[in-house]
């Protein structure tokens, strides 16, 4: 379920970073979000998601619209992400020796193996963030671990 779920983000990913985003094609995927998803939350979402993605999706539809819709798809990107993302405390089996490098983007969930952009560092920051923070029911020195990787990454760019 886990890479079905990865699969998933990557694709709204995609959508969202699209110059002309497809929304038709963020329709299908809500679809098929809301009817293969084990996860409540995420089902509904997308269920949600999927009445505005089709409207955006028509050759009449206004900004409006699609405003709406992005807002809407923008809720199943957060719980897709909260989803996929790494659980602090909760390690299943011994880490595998990490460079600092591959460390710091693991803890903010990003990919291995290829450039960030300071853009991408920063929402993956925020999104890790909203959990970690002592405020979001996190503790200090998980939130200090994600701002000192966070920093250590922009550095390097």
């Amino acid at each position: 379920m886990e890479q079905r779920f990865n699969e998933w983000r990557r694709g709204i990913d995609r959508f969202w970073s699209a110059a002309a985003p497809d929304f038709l094609l963020a329709a299908r995927l809500a679809a098929e979000i809301a009817h293969g998803s084990e996860d409540a939350a995420l089902r509904q979402a997308a269920a949600q998601a999927l009445p505005s993605l089709r409207s955006a999706a028509l050759k009449k539809a206004g900004p409006s619209s699609k405003d709406l819709a992005r807002r809407r798809l923008g809720i199943v990107r957060a719980l897709l992400h909260a989803l996929t993302a790494p659980q602090f405390g909760k390690r299943k089996t011994a880490p595998k020796m990490l460079t600092p490098e591959e460390r710091h983007r693991q803890l903010l969930g990003l990919p291995l193996g290829r450039r960030l952009a300071g853009a991408e560092i920063h929402q993956a920051y925020k999104r890790a963030a909203k959990v970690a923070h002592p405020d979001g029911g996190g503790n200090g020195r998980e939130f200090h671990e994600l701002c000192a990787a966070r920093d250590a990454l922009m550095k390097e760019r």
